[in-house]
């Protein structure tokens, strides 16, 4: 199997300070208790109108944003393109709740596919539906539109809209859009709607892809399914496999209502589930286009070796690696080394803004087991060997 431990690789577009400021970042988010106390400073300082802006972009944003704009964003596509990774742009201003924010919201995610049209370094898109419309009304719809009152047809019917508008704009450019998937009990709506532009735009490829959360342990059914439906109404079906965002929210909500968790029992649960499904879709080939949405290194070497035992070439559009801008460039940058095809998500967005992302990135960060001290014992092994040739 693959190794991602060449560091020199890994971290060849990286300059010695910005090793300093990833392995501060990184010690300090390897702590709960600072990620804690950091969080609350940031939202008192933030909200009190404090000027911390400054010291925010020179550190945490600049480590996992592109920046404030997307022309903003042009250094960081053209560098990460120097190594053959490319880029997703991600507009990731979130809690909006005005039809005229929905509807900015919307201009921006076709500004990027715009953007994408220039460039072959920028090969995707990608967009929440909750940044688009109100969560309450995906929840209201999740049971099927047919119990939808007047006011809420109509509101329905503008997001499917913009939904709409958003993948026609991919079709004409060219350029695949992801679709996030958020919270189980506003999943339905967003697969369906997805399944209703899949039948519009994937009819000779892939433009509009689904994410699949293989955190759950309903997926893997779910993704067989939706093969087989592809298959019988001749579509490509496009799927971002990842194993997801929510899985704290949705086990807190089951409990509270009272419903069985839909979470997968552990994590050797979710990573068997995960290889499982990329051993299907590459099965399916000829029906699907997949971007393997991960840092795991034993589900990324997995694929890669899958493809060699398959005949998958590496350079086969249909099969992309994919990870967040900031995280694991060990794998991002080996596999585009080796010729596989990968891109880096790169939110961006006013500061103030993205701020919940980026909370949010520090609190997975911290949960998860093992990855913020591989990625620290990378980068001060890269240092370390960086001294070593002075």
């Amino acid at each position: 199997m693959i190794s991602f431990n060449n560091t020199e690789i890994a971290f060849k577009h990286k300059t010695n300070r910005d090793l300093k400021r990833a392995k501060f970042l990184f010690s300090v988010i390897a702590s709960p208790t600072m990620v804690k106390v950091g969080k609350g400073v940031t939202n008192f300082s933030l909200s009190a109108g404090l000027p911390i802006k400054g010291i925010i972009k020179a550190t945490i944003f600049k480590q996992f944003c592109g920046g404030e704009t997307i022309d903003e964003c042009t250094e960081t596509v053209g560098q990460m393109w120097k190594n053959k990774v490319g880029t997703i742009l991600d507009y990731s201003v979130e809690g909006k709740t005005s039809d005229e924010d929905f509807e900015a919201t919307t201009k921006e995610i076709i500004a990027t596919i715009a953007k994408g049209k220039t460039t072959e370094a920028i090969p995707f898109a990608v967009f929440k539906v909750t940044g688009i419309t109100r969560f309450g009304l995906l929840e209201a719809a999740n049971g099927g539109i047919e119990q939808l009152d007047a006011a809420l047809t109509k509101e329905y019917e503008a997001t499917v809209e913009r939904i709409d508008r958003i993948c026609k704009a991919g079709f004409d450019a060219g350029i695949p859009v992801f679709i996030d998937a958020e919270e189980t009990w506003i999943q339905d709506t967003i697969d369906r709607i997805t399944h209703e532009m899949m039948l519009k735009y994937n009819k000779e490829k892939a433009i509009v892809y689904n994410t699949v959360q293989m955190y759950r342990h309903d997926r893997l059914a779910f993704l067989k399914d939706a093969v087989a439906w592809a298959k019988t109404n001749g579509v490509q079906y496009g799927v971002k496999l990842v194993r997801g965002a929510y899985m704290e929210k949705e086990r807190d909500r089951a409990q509270e209502k009272g419903y069985p968790s839909p979470i997968q029992p552990d994590k050797e649960a979710c990573d068997n589930d995960y290889n499982a499904a990329l051993d299907f879709l590459t099965d399916e080939f000829e029906h699907m286009a997949l971007v393997a949405g991960s840092h795991n290194e034993y589900s990324s070497a997995y694929l890669a070796d899958l493809m060699d035992k398959k005949g998958l070439p590496k350079e086969n559009k249909r099969i992309f690696f994919a990870q967040l801008l900031g995280m694991s460039d060990h794998i991002s940058y080996n596999l585009a080394h080796l010729g596989y095809n990968v891109a880096k998500y790169v939110p961006y967005g006013p500061i103030k803004e993205v701020m919940p992302y980026l909370l949010r990135r520090a609190d997975e960060n911290t949960s998860v087991k093992g990855q913020t001290g591989r990625e620290l014992s990378l980068i001060l092994q890269e240092r370390n060997r960086r001294k070593g040739l002075q």
